[in-house]
C-alpha cells in the first residue's frame, strides 16, 4: 500500500475537522512543503525539526525580506502541523510551543469612495455580451459583499431571483443568505437571459458567471477585469481583490447599518473581524466633519 506523505495526512485531517476551503488548504500545503524543503537541505525530515531549526529558518526568511505578516503566516501553519504531530503521537514535544508570533499590527482594509464605486459600476459597455456579464458581476459583488472566490463559484442553484436572495457557501462550508438589491437584480436578470446563453453557445455549466471559453470565470480573470475597468475610470488607488467587499461593508456602516447585520452579510464568524470596518467609517465621518463643519 502506498504511504500517504505526512503533510497530506495532516491536510486531510484539517479538512475533516475544520472544513477549510481549497485555497486555505493550498496555503497550508505551500508553507509546509517550503519548510520540508528547507529542512531537507539541512538533512532533516520535517518531523525531526527542533525549536532551534525553526527559529533559524524563520530568521532567514526575515533576512530575505519577508514581512512580519508572512512570517506570522508560516508560523501559524507550523503551529497547527506540529500540534497535530504531537496529538497523533508522531513526536513527543512541540517545537513551536515556545516560539512567539511576530507583532504584525492590523492594517485597515482599503475601500473605494461611493463616487469611485459608481464610476466603476458604470464602466462596462452593456451593449456587449461581456459588458453585460461584467456589469452583473460588479453590481452583485458590491451589493452583497461576496468574497471573490464566492462570486466566481456561485452556481445557478444558489440563486433565488423570486425572493431576491442568493445562498452563499463561504469559508468552512458555512452557508448564508444574502439579499441581492434592485440594481444587481436587474443586471443579473439581463445577463442570465441574454449574455450567458450567448457566451455558452449551447455548452452546459452550473456556474453563474462564464467566459467565452464556455467555462466558469476564475478569480484571476475577474481581478484582471476589475483592474482594467479601474484604469479606464482613472482610479489611482492600489486595488486589492477584496476592495469591493471592503467598500460594501464600509458604505453600509457609513449609512447607519447595524454592525451585527454587516457581520451576517459578510459571513464573519467573529464580530471582532467586522469591527475593523467601524474604524474606516469613523475616519470617513471625521473627514466629512472637517470638510463641511464651519469649525471643522
Amino acid at each position: 500500500m502506498k504511504q500517504i506523505p505526512v503533510i497530506e495526512r495532516f491536510l486531510d485531517n484539517l479538512w475533516a475537522e475544520r472544513g477549510l476551503s481549497d485555497n486555505s488548504l493550498q496555503s497550508y500545503r505551500h508553507d509546509l512543503l517550503h519548510l520540508q524543503n528547507r529542512l531537507a537541505a539541512r538533512g532533516k525530515p520535517i518531523e525531526a525539526a527542533t525549536r532551534e531549526d525553526l527559529l533559524a529558518l524563520l530568521a532567514a526568511e526575515v533576512q530575505q525580506g519577508k514581512s512580519p505578516r508572512s512570517v506570522s503566516r508560516y508560523l501559524s501553519a507550523y503551529r497547527q502541523f506540529y500540534r497535530w504531530l504531537v496529538r497523533e503521537g508522531k513526536i513527543n514535544s512541540d517545537p513551536v510551543a515556545l516560539i512567539e508570533s511576530p507583532k504584525t499590527g492590523r492594517g485597515l482594509p482599503k475601500a473605494l469612495t461611493e463616487e469611485e464605486i459608481e464610476s466603476l459600476l458604470a464602466a462596462p459597455d452593456t451593449g456587449t455580451m461581456l459588458g453585460m456579464r461584467d456589469r452583473a458581476m460588479l453590481e452583485l459583488m458590491y451589493a452583497t459583499g461576496l468574497r471573490v472566490s464566492e462570486l466566481v463559484s456561485l452556481e445557478l442553484s444558489n440563486l433565488n431571483l423570486n425572493q431576491g436572495i442568493i445562498r452563499v457557501i463561504g469559508k468552512g462550508q458555512k452557508e448564508r443568505l444574502v439579499p441581492i438589491g434592485d440594481e444587481a437584480y436587474e443586471c443579473l436578470k439581463v445577463y442570465l437571459s441574454g449574455a450567458r446563453p450567448e457566451l455558452l453557445k449551447g455548452a452546459q455549466t452550473s456556474k453563474v458567471f462564464v467566459t467565452t471559453r464556455k467555462a466558469g470565470m476564475t478569480r484571476q480573470a475577474f481581478w484582471y477585469m476589475v483592474k482594467r475597468y479601474a484604469a479606464q475610470c482613472e482610479i489611482s488607488k492600489k486595488l486589492s481583490p477584496h476592495m469591493l467587499r471592503h467598500s460594501f461593508a464600509t458604505h453600509l456602516l457609513n449609512h447607519g447599518a447595524d454592525l451585527r447585520v454587516v457581520q451576517l452579510l459578510l459571513g464573519h464568524s467573529d464580530l471582532s473581524t467586522t469591527q475593523i470596518y467601524t474604524h474606516i467609517a469613523r475616519e470617513g465621518l471625521k473627514r466629512m466633519h472637517e470638510t463641511h463643519h464651519p469649525r471643522g
